[in-house]
């Protein structure tokens, strides 16, 4: 029986195990709190034929590889993954990037020395750089039913993205055909956030969150250097070499389907309300 060690259970991580686990695979996860038991640890990487980590670095890096890089490097996995971000490829200027393109010159230098440790650890390698991840109860939708959705007046701006269930697949197609490598998986459509916020509010029958300039919105830090970036993330080589095609091509397919998923909003309820801006 094949069995994967899963660091990290998150949001993509968890439908990732749900789906291999589905096909009758053995299936181990290692949460945060847990990555610290050097033994067991290292006992499952060496019992585990597939392994994949999903735990983004903090302040002292990566804490997989913190505490088990040498279990790793000298394990017999026949696959090996890791989940990224387009993030390490940093501002474009909306251009397009590949996974030829150079790293590191983005905002999340962490996330770019994660990437290539993780490369340079095992011959068995997958990384997959994700840009923006939505899918259900964690997307447009729901920040605007939440109020929290927001649309900022920056002409020009660009991102990509990809509804989690096109990851697993992504992911699921590497440990069936694909070979070791750096791999973006993102969908066919990279659009203005306005777009997306627009579609979604259509969507749920609501006017959309008025439209406001950076100082206007009184974003977070962190929410506003979202914004401080601006891509094209192509997958072109996990189609070529995965034979990848993603369930949601673009947004609005992603947004129709879990829409289709989950009630509208009251058509009493207040729009002003509804789509203001409260993050």
């Amino acid at each position: 029986m094949s069995s994967i060690l899963i660091f990290g259970p998150g949001y993509t991580a968890s439908r990732i195990a749900a789906a291999l686990n589905a096909c009758g695979w053995h299936v181990a996860m290692v949460g945060r709190s847990a990555i610290g038991d050097l033994a067991a640890v290292s006992a499952q990487i060496a019992a585990a034929t597939h392994i994949l980590s999903s735990v983004p670095p903090d302040a002292d890096g990566d804490p997989v590889l913190v505490r088990h890089a040498d279990a790793l490097a000298a394990s017999d996995a026949r696959w090996i993954g890791y989940l990224s971000s387009s993030g390490v490829y940093g501002d474009t200027g909306g251009a397009w990037v590949d996974e030829t393109a150079p790293v590191g010159g983005g905002r999340r230098s962490a996330r770019t020395d994660a990437d290539l440790a993780w490369q340079a650890l095992h011959a068995q390698v997958r990384v997959f750089r994700l840009p923006g991840i939505y899918g259900p109860g964690r997307s447009p939708l729901d920040r605007v039913r939440e109020g929290k959705a927001h649309r900022i007046d920056l002409p020009g701006q660009v991102f990509s993205r990809i509804h989690v269930d096109d990851i697993v697949g992504g992911v699921l197609a590497s440990v069936d055909r694909g070979p070791a490598g750096v791999f973006n998986i993102a969908d066919d459509r990279p659009v203005p956030q306005n777009k997306v916020i627009a579609y979604a509010s259509a969507l749920l029958g609501v006017a959309p969150p008025p439209l406001l300039t950076l100082a206007e919105a009184k974003l977070s830090p962190a929410a506003a250097a979202f914004y401080a970036e601006n891509r094209r993330v192509s997958a072109g080589k996990a189609r070529r070499l995965l034979g990848w095609r993603p369930l949601y091509p673009d947004y609005r397919a992603g947004l129709a389907a879990l829409s289709a998923m989950t009630s509208p909003i009251s058509a009493n309820a207040d729009p002003a309300i509804a789509g203001s801006d409260q993050r």
